[in-house]
């Protein structure tokens, strides 16, 4: 399939392990919401989906199962990603009235062939004609409008919710590549670690999650943030409001962000060296998830 020949009737879809986001060629993002799926657990039937089942994380009672149906970039839970998609396949079909559209997704570089599959079939029982597969660093490359068609070496980061990719991408194709599982859920899991053993407070994924967005940082910031929070205290099960500070964030998430830049010093150690002297001109385009 010629990815510059789509027409109005072709989807694409970002299945992320944070977000799923679905665009229609010449209407740009036409849907952007959580990889969140509420089922019913005695029946399969789907409560919710998006911001509406996000919302219910942590608080749906034991007849409904609330999930995160995608794990480090891939599908962990078929049927619930199955279910997922075609709800809001079918959502996004009624809205713009498609018929059995053919799908463009993306996938992250370093996926299995047991992996591609997964997703080929939880794309094609959700209601789509036809489906092909892209890596992430080269649908990213394109929406970046890098010039990928030319003998320039271009190198794109891609940091997601649940991979970081990293590509060179020079005369069309990826040169080198690498897929770091590490990215924004680490990062939050991180957070959430940092406040049970140095603030003795647990806190959810929401409130880790509005932490990062709020005060994360990679480096100091030149006025320190603070956010109050709240959560459980760890000794007495009780609520209670604390505060944390965005240099307790950077340290927190440092461990993680230092893998990232680890993974993108070894995808520049075996870059061909023409191309590296591109990069050094060119730079680095950083792609990056809005929730990150």
């Amino acid at each position: 399939m010629n990815l510059w020949k789509l027409n109005s009737r072709d989807l694409g879809i970002d299945l992320g392990t944070a977000n799923v986001l679905i665009s229609l060629h010449k209407k740009g993002i036409v849907y952007r919401e959580p990889s969140v799926v509420a089922i019913r657990a005695n029946t399969e039937e789907v409560i919710a989906f998006g911001n509406e089942a996000k919302e219910m994380l942590g608080r749906a009672p034991s007849s409904i199962n609330v999930v995160r149906p995608l794990k480090d970039g891939v599908i962990a839970d078929f049927t619930a990603t199955k279910l997922m998609l075609k709800s809001i396949i079918s959502k996004v079909t009624k809205q713009f009235n498609l018929l059995k559209p053919r799908v463009v997704i993306g996938v992250p570089s370093g996926i299995t062939e047991v992996e591609e599959r997964a997703v080929q079939e939880a794309v094609i029982s959700s209601g789509a004609r036809e489906v092909y597969l892209i890596e992430e660093p080269m649908a990213a490359a394109i929406g970046s409008k890098l010039r990928i068609e030319e003998p320039t070496g271009n190198m794109i980061v891609d940091i997601g919710g649940g991979t970081t990719e990293v590509a060179v991408i020079s005369l069309g194709g990826i040169v080198t590549s690498s897929s770091i599982r590490i990215a924004g859920d680490e990062l939050t899991e991180d957070i959430i670690n940092y406040a049970k053993r140095y603030l003795n407070l647990i806190i959810g994924e929401v409130t880790a999650e509005d932490i990062k967005t709020e005060i994360g940082c990679a480096t100091p910031f030149m006025t320190e943030l603070k956010m109050i929070i709240r959560g459980r205290d760890l000794k007495s099960g009780l609520p209670v409001k604390k505060e944390i500070t965005s240099s307790e964030v950077e340290y927190a998430m440092k461990v993680s962000i230092n893998k990232i830049i680890d993974g993108i010093k070894q995808t520049l150690e075996v870059t061909p060296p023409e191309l590296l002297s591109d990069i050094v001109v060119n730079g680095i385009m950083l792609a990056r998830a809005e929730e990150l």
